[in-house]
């Protein structure tokens, strides 16, 4: 069988770390026709816009696509690709696993969460304007169809992979009504989850009892912003954001992507650390159905961090991205 994926190599160093990944899979021998399309500032240079409506096309028709980090330019320019494309292809579900590796410096040892973060709504939604020149409003949207979407995404999820709690997240002691509002949902979401334990936690808490306990949490559940801060701080707990995948999931539509970003300074160096999209790209396989080959790579990519010498330079070592990949690859094939 030949899978048809959509392939996005993405600005800086995404098309040297998602072409790691790719190098990767097809090591597996599954059979993969890769479209590759432009987003990001190549596109914009190229095309005029940052997300031409082909790549929204391909991805629709494939259902699925590897991503490389896109840039967004901070206070202005161009509108968030990677918001655009969870907006426009309702990829409601951000899906961060958090899991420490052995063999890697990092704060927590034994840390196996998953983060859970709804996608399409909160602060994020962009709604802002000015006022008179001397302030800014930014609109914060919580809708019940999203909030009790993603909790039934957060339980669902939980009960596939035998987790045993969920926590969500909010700030409802502050924000009474629209964080209110998200916790409600989770509450009688919760009631049809009996198998499953439910807690509440206010958000600043929770930053707290992450750092401090972070195996203490299983599947957590939070509104769009929380979910994205929260999910950096936990990457930061078992060695950084080249250690943590990320996969954007909708109902009939996935996009899969590592969760740094273009790291402009690196680029083309050879240097950058693919460990982020090689995750990002088990988890396409496992989404597929390709459960072994995701497991021979996860097997590897393990074996290989045993060894303190398999290090790229953000973790203390001198390997480049191509020779990192390559002894994934040969650990496969032993």
């Amino acid at each position: 069988m030949t899978y048809n994926i959509t392939l996005i190599l993405g600005d800086g160093i995404g098309p040297e770390v998602v072409n790691s990944a790719r190098r990767i899979i097809e090591a597996t021998g599954i059979s993969i026709d890769w479209d590759i399309v432009e987003a990001g500032d190549v596109a914009m240079k190229k095309h005029g816009t940052p997300l031409p409506a082909f790549v929204i096309d391909s991805i629709r028709e494939n259902g699925v696509a590897l991503k490389g980090p896109i840039t967004t330019p901070v206070g202005r320019g161009f509108k968030s690709v990677n918001v655009r494309l969870r907006q426009e292809l309702e990829l409601f579900a951000n899906v961060r696993p958090i899991k420490s590796f052995n063999g890697i410096d990092s704060l927590h040892q034994g840390v196996d969460l998953i983060i859970v973060r709804e996608n399409t709504e909160d602060l994020y939604a962009g709604i802002e304007h000015m006022v008179g020149g001397e302030a800014a409003e930014s609109i914060k949207i919580i809708t019940r169809k999203a909030s009790e979407r993603i909790c039934r995404f957060a339980f669902e999820l939980a009960r596939s992979q035998n987790r045993k709690k969920v926590t969500l997240v909010h700030k409802a002691n502050i924000m009474k009504l629209s964080d209110g509002l998200f916790l409600e949902c989770g509450n009688r979401c919760a009631e049809k989850y009996d198998d499953i334990l439910f807690e509440d936690m206010i958000v600043d808490a929770m930053s707290m009892k992450l750092v401090q306990f972070p195996q203490n949490y299983d599947i957590i559940v939070a509104p769009n912003l929380y979910g994205d801060i929260l999910s950096d701080l936990s990457a930061g707990l078992i060695g950084g954001l080249g250690l943590a995948a990320g996969a954007n999931i909708g109902h009939d539509i996935a996009v899969f992507e590592p969760v740094h970003g273009s790291a402009l300074d690196i680029s083309g160096k050879g240097i950058a650390n693919p460990t982020s999209a090689i995750l990002s790209g088990i988890m396409l396989l496992k989404h597929i159905g390709e459960f072994e080959p995701a497991r021979r790579i996860e097997d590897a990519l393990a074996q290989v961090f045993e060894d303190e010498s398999n290090r790229t330079p953000d973790l203390g070592g001198d390997l480049g991205t191509k020779e990192f990949t390559q002894r994934i690859i040969d650990k496969m094939m032993e």
